[in-house]
Order: C-alpha cells, then structure tokens, then sequence
C-alpha cells in the first residue's frame, strides 16, 4: 500500500481525487490539506467518502516532513514552489505531482499526459499534471500534427467548474445564466502549453458555459495535401490504438455525453470541400481527464501500479 496526501483539496478537482485515491486498491489517503476547511471532515464536504479523516492545513516546511509516498500539490497558479522546493530539500526522492501551470513548462519536471508523453517517463519523480483545455486540444490535435499548413484554431467552451471556487465573473451563475462569456483570447496559458508541448503556434479561445463541468473543444485544421475523411479517421485509430481513456466518435461529441467519465472522446472528423481542411471535436471532464484522472494516471506510473489502477471505466469507456 503506498501513501499519498492532498495540498490545496477544498476545491472542485480535489475533491474527485480525493475520492479516486480513497477507492484504489493500492492507495491510501494520508493527509488532505485545505486552509479553509482545517478541522472539519473530509466526509462532510466529499460526497461518498466515508472515513473519519479530516482536513488539516499544513505549510511547506510542515508538509515535507510527512511520512509519504507521494503529495499531490492542488494549489492555484502561483502556489506550488514553496512546497516544491522544500519537498526537494527534505525527501527529493518523494513523488509530487503538481496539478497547477507552474511546472509545466520546466523541462526537468515530466509532463504527465500519458497517451502522448509515457515513452518519456523514465522514473521521474516531479510530474507536471497538463492543464484541462491543454489536455482536450492535445489530444485533438496530436495525429495530424505532421500534416498542418497553418497554426489550428481552437474553440473551447467549459463548464463554470474550470474557473475553480473562488469567486468570480467565470464561476458566478446570475452572470453565467443564458451566457457564454469569452475570456483571454489570445495568450491563455493553454495555448502556450501546447505550443509548446507540440511544437508548433496554436490559436486558442476559451469560453466559460453555464453547465457544471466539461470541455468541449472545436479544432479548425487545415492539411499541406488533400486528403480523406476515412483517411483522417484511420490516422486517429491507429494513434490511439489501445488507449482506453480515448474513445472515437463518428458524430460530433456531446459534453453531456462526457460528464462524470473519464475518457476523452474525438469526433466529427468534418471535411471541407478540396480535401484540405479538417474540423475535429474533442470533449472531455475537466475535472476527471483534464485533471484529477490525469493525475492518477501519473500517480499509479510514478508508483508503479498500472496506469489504469483504481480509474473505474465503464463498457462504453473500455471500448
């Protein structure tokens, strides 16, 4: 049985992986720390965890001295490096997996998006968890990479959870109500991310939806030569040939359709007349592929279950 604790779980993505680790046959919560809840248990505020553990609020020095396998750090942008640096100090051999934006472009660090990135895992113990929206237009994007003549553009829409819990115009329902609200239109740090991770410009422009949770992420292509739609539906079949959290649709996919699994699902695969422009659909939960799942990934990886340990998939997600 290997150990881990929570840093930063009183918001929406910590509580799904509190509930994740709490199932996993090779897991154990050891500490979950939240600021705002010291005190209370964890039970009352996670719906289906039934332990007596409650939350307690440690700092970084604090942290690094606990007896554990692994922290996951569910920190916001900005957070992370007193914890890291002082994990570093006392335990480097500790894993720490770090759900914020703030490694993720530290070439010491691993980015965890595993159906892209597990040939180059090889034991790191800092994991960069990838972002939501990074997440959804990489997996888009990735089996035509090759084949682009231009930047994609990509439309995204999520539901108000990916703002997180403190409030603001993105996660406030009366503004959200009969809404889609356009938001960092140019320069998001998703966009950078995957630029980067990808090696070539992307355009990204995200919007905020008033349902809870899920992505659904639009990806206008344009091809250097023509081509097929069987073609292109070929290309991403044998890309993620055995991938059991990627699941190909022939239809555009719905978000609705995604909320609460645990797989990301690709479709449309639209062709414009003349054969050189694609539009592809992915939708994914934000909270479970984008992040938490994601992170469990990485997890079992670094701690050496198999990938998939403790993901509960459905018949229509193992397919």
């Amino acid at each position: 049985m290997k150990s881990v604790g929570i840093i930063g779980a009183r918001g929406h993505t910590g509580a799904e992986l509190i509930r994740l680790i709490a199932a996993h046959p090779g897991l154990e919560l050891a500490f979950v720390s939240s600021r705002e809840l010291e005190g209370q248990r964890v039970a009352d505020s996670v719906p289906g965890h039934a332990s007596d553990l409650r939350y307690v609020n440690l700092d970084a020095a604090v942290t690094a001295q606990q007896d554990v396998d692994a922290v996951v750090l569910a920190l916001p942008n900005g957070k992370a490096a007193p914890y890291v640096a002082a994990i570093d100090a006392a335990a480097p051999s500790r894993i720490v997996v770090d759900l914020s934006a703030d490694y993720r472009f530290d070439r010491q660090w691993y980015y965890g998006l595993p159906e892209l990135t597990r040939t180059r895992y090889s034991g790191h113990k800092r994991i960069s968890n990838p972002g939501c929206y990074a997440t959804a237009m990489q997996l888009a994007l990735a089996p035509l990479v090759d084949d682009l003549a231009a930047p994609p553009a990509c439309f995204g829409v999520s539901g108000y959870s990916g703002a997180g819990t403190t409030p603001s115009d993105k996660n406030d329902l009366d503004k959200l109500r009969d809404n889609l609200m356009p938001y960092a239109l140019t320069g998001h740090v998703h966009e950078r991310e995957v630029s980067e991770q990808l090696g070539l410009p992307v355009e990204f422009m995200p919007h905020v939806a008033p349902h809870f949770r899920g992505i659904t992420l639009t990806a206008n292509l344009w091809l250097r030569q023509p081509t097929t739609r069987d073609a292109i539906r070929e290309r991403y079949a044998r890309g993620y040939t055995g991938e059991a959290l990627i699941r190909l649709v022939d239809d555009p996919p719905w978000v609705s359709c995604i909320a609460g699994r645990h797989h990301c699902e690709i479709g449309a695969f639209a062709l414009a007349p003349g054969g050189k422009r694609v539009v592809v659909v992915a939708t994914l939960d934000n909270l479970l592929k984008g992040a938490a799942t994601q992170a469990l990934q990485n997890l079992n990886t670094a701690l050496g279950f198999d990938e998939l340990a403790g993901i509960p998939l459905t018949d229509g997600e193992r397919a």
